[in-house]
C-alpha cells in the first residue's frame, strides 16, 4: 500500500517536471520569435524591406490635361512632362551622405535636404524637389544614386508667359485649377491618371490583377477662349503704357465683338506706386500674375459720364424727352433740382436740345430729364441694360456691381445716376450696356469660349435681351458719333475709322466709403467701331491717374481707346475710310 503511494506521487512529479519543461520550452520559443522579429524589424529593414513590403504594386499611367487655346487655335496653356525628386531612405547606400551628394548633383543646402528626408510623412518616400529643372533630372538620371529617384508629373505650361495671365489663371500641384479659366472650366479640363494595382507575391512576382482598384486613363478636354493673343498683346502693352505715362494706380481695358458677344482681349495692369493711400490692392498678383483677381470682373467703379447715354437712351425711349427739345439748361452758375439741389457742369452752355446734352455731356440737362422719371422707371432702366447683374461671361468670382436698393432709392440717387454717380459697374457690364448701341438694342450674351455648334449662336439670339428699341439704339449711336466730332470725344477721334463713344471722369470714391477724393479721379472712353457697321467695343478705364500729369477720361483714356480700335480693325482686316 505504502509503496503503491509512492510510486503515484513519483508519477506526480514527473508530470509536473515535464510541465515546467514544457512551459519553459515554450517561453523560451516566444522569446526567440520575439527577438527574431525585433532583429528583423530594428536591424533587418534595408535588407528584408523589400520581401515585408505590401503585397500590392499600384503603376500610375498619367493622363494629359486640356489645353486651353485662343479664337484662333494657339496654345495658350498646356501640359508637359516634369519630374519630382524623391528619396527612400531605406534603399541609400549612406544615408549620412545622402544629402551631401544630391546637394553636389543638382545644388541646395544639404542640411535642407537631410530635414525633408527626416521629416517625411512615408516611412520610404521622401520629397525633395516638387519639380526638377531638365539639366537637374538628366544630373540625377546620369548620377545613378541609390535609393534617389524620379516620378515623372504633369506641369502646367504657359508659353507667352503673363499674357492674359489673370484671364487663364493657373493650377496646383495636383494639376487642378486654382484661379482663373484654370477653374472656371476644371470640369472640361480636367484629366484621370490610369490605375493599375497588382496582387504579388514575396519576391515581388504579380499573381493577380485587383480590378475594383484599376481604371485607364482619361485625357481632359481642350478649351478654346475667344481671347486672340494678337489682339491681347497689344491691349496690354497699350494700356500698360498708359498707366506709367500718368502714373495710375492701373488701368483696365476690354474688346469686345458686339455682334457675337465674345470677348477679345481683356487686361489689367497694375502699377504699384511709393506715393501712398493706393486703394487698389492684390498681394497675391505679386507671386504670379495668374493667381491676382482679374479687376475687369471683381472691380466695380463709377462711370462717371460713360453712363450718361444709357440714362439717355432710357429717358427717350420712355419720351420723356425729344431729340431736339430745348431744356432751359444754366447759362451762368449752376442748376438747382426740384428739390435744391446744386447740379454743376464744366462748361455752361444756356438752353440746350436734349441731343446736345448728350453730345456736350451737360450734367443739368440730364438732371432735368431725369427727374421727370420715376425712380420706379430709373431702376428699371438700369436694370435693362444688365447693371446689378452679372454677366455670367465665365470669369470667375465676378462682381454683380452696386446698384441703390428700392428701399434706399432718393431723389438724389435718381439724379446722380443720371450723371453716372451712385453707381458701380464693372468693365464687363459697360462693355456688354454700350454693345446695345452698336447693335439692334439688344444685349449680346457675352462668352469666354467659342461657341461649341452653331446651334449655340441660334439660340442665343433667339434669347436676345433688349435695352432699348432699335430705333433709339440707332439715334444714340449717331449723337456719339457727333460727340467725337463736337463733344470731349475729338481728343480720341482715329484717322481711319468712324467712331462713336463717350468719356467720363469721376472722382474717386475712398475706400473707407467717406465720400469721395477731391482730386483724384478714375478717367474711362469707351467707343464703339466702325458706326456704319459697328464690329467692336471697347474701353479703357485709366485708376487714379496723377492729377498734375492729365484726369480727363478723354485725354487719359481716349487715345487708348482710339489706338486699339485702329489696330483691331487693322488686325480684322477691316478696310480703313
Amino acid at each position: 500500500m505504502v509503496s503503491h503511494h509512492h510510486a503515484r506521487l513519483g508519477q506526480s512529479d514527473r508530470a509536473a517536471a515535464w510541465a515546467s519543461l514544457f512551459v519553459g520550452g515554450m517561453i523560451l520559443l516566444m522569446l526567440l520569435l520575439l527577438g527574431r522579429v525585433a532583429q528583423l524589424k530594428v536591424l533587418g529593414e534595408a535588407r528584408y524591406g523589400r520581401i515585408i513590403s505590401a503585397p500590392l504594386a499600384t503603376r500610375t499611367h498619367l493622363a494629359r490635361r486640356g489645353d486651353l487655346r485662343d479664337a484662333r487655335n494657339r496654345t495658350i496653356a498646356t501640359s508637359r512632362l516634369g519630374y519630382r525628386l524623391f528619396v527612400d531612405p531605406t534603399a541609400v547606400q549612406d544615408p549620412q551622405t545622402i544629402a551631401v551628394d544630391i546637394a553636389a548633383a543638382i545644388g541646395g543646402v544639404p542640411t535642407e535636404i537631410d530635414l525633408k528626408i527626416l521629416n517625411r510623412a512615408s516611412p520610404r518616400y521622401a520629397v525633395i524637389e516638387h519639380l526638377l529643372e531638365d539639366w537637374q533630372a538628366d544630373v540625377i538620371r546620369a548620377s545613378r544614386l541609390r535609393g534617389v529617384g524620379l516620378e515623372p508629373r504633369l506641369v502646367r505650361h504657359r508659353p507667352h508667359g503673363a499674357l492674359a495671365a489673370s484671364v487663364v489663371g493657373t493650377v496646383g500641384r495636383d494639376h487642378t485649377g486654382l484661379s482663373g479659366s484654370e477653374h472656371v472650366f476644371e470640369s472640361r479640363l480636367a484629366h484621370r491618371d490610369g490605375r493599375l494595382t497588382v496582387l504579388r507575391d514575396a519576391r515581388r512576382r504579380p499573381l493577380r490583377i485587383d480590378a475594383q482598384d484599376t481604371h485607364a486613363a482619361r485625357n481632359g478636354r481642350d478649351v478654346q477662349l475667344t481671347i486672340d493673343l494678337v489682339v491681347q498683346q497689344f491691349v496690354q502693352e497699350r494700356l500698360r503704357e498708359a498707366v506709367h505715362r500718368y502714373n495710375a494706380a492701373g488701368g483696365r481695358a476690354i474688346v469686345l465683338r458686339c455682334r457675337t458677344g465674345e470677348i477679345l482681349a481683356m487686361a489689367d495692369v497694375l502699377n504699384p506706386r511709393p506715393r501712398g493711400e493706393d486703394v487698389i490692392n492684390d498681394p497675391v498678383r505679386r507671386g504670379d500674375p495668374a493667381l491676382g483677381r482679374n479687376r475687369c470682373a471683381t472691380d466695380p467703379y463709377e462711370p462717371g459720364s460713360t453712363f450718361k447715354p444709357i440714362v439717355w437712351a432710357a429717358a427717350t425711349d420712355l419720351g420723356k424727352a425729344e431729340p431736339q427739345e430745348i431744356l432751359p439748361t444754366p447759362a451762368g452758375q449752376y442748376h438747382r433740382t426740384s428739390r435744391g439741389r446744386r447740379i454743376r457742369d464744366t462748361h455752361l452752355y444756356g438752353p440746350v436740345s436734349w441731343r446736345t446734352v448728350l453730345v456736350r455731356s451737360i450734367n443739368s440737362g440730364m438732371a432735368i430729364v431725369a427727374e421727370r422719371m420715376s425712380h420706379d422707371q430709373m431702376r428699371e432702366s438700369v436694370s435693362r441694360f444688365g447693371f446689378g447683374q452679372k454677366t455670367r461671361a465665365g470669369l470667375a468670382s465676378e462682381s454683380a456691381g452696386l446698384v441703390t436698393s428700392a428701399r434706399d432709392w432718393t431723389h438724389y440717387t435718381q439724379t446722380s445716376l443720371a450723371m453716372g454717380h451712385e453707381i458701380a459697374v464693372t468693365p464687363l457690364q459697360m462693355v456688354r450696356a454700350f454693345a446695345a448701341f452698336a447693335r439692334d438694342g439688344t444685349l449680346p450674351t457675352l462668352r469666354l469660349t467659342a461657341r461649341d455648334t452653331p446651334a449655340d449662336a441660334a439660340a442665343e439670339y433667339r434669347f436676345r435681351r433688349r435695352a432699348c428699341s432699335e430705333s433709339t439704339a440707332r439715334l444714340v449711336r449717331e449723337v456719339l458719333r457727333e460727340a467725337m466730332l463736337k463733344g470731349t470725344g475729338r481728343h480720341a477721334r482715329s484717322q481711319h475709322y468712324e467712331m462713336f463713344g463717350k468719356s467720363g471722369t469721376a472722382q474717386l470714391p475712398r475706400p473707407d466709403g467717406g465720400g469721395y477724393f477731391q482730386d483724384r479721379y478714375v478717367s474711362s472712353f469707351i467707343a464703339g467701331a466702325p458706326y456704319q457697321r459697328p464690329l467692336i467695343v471697347v474701353l479703357c478705364v485709366i485708376d487714379d491717374p496723377q492729377r498734375s500729369r492729365g484726369h480727363w477720361g478723354a485725354r487719359v483714356a481716349g487715345p487708348v481707346v482710339r489706338d486699339i480700335v485702329d489696330r483691331t480693325l487693322q488686325y480684322l482686316g477691316v478696310q480703313s475710310r
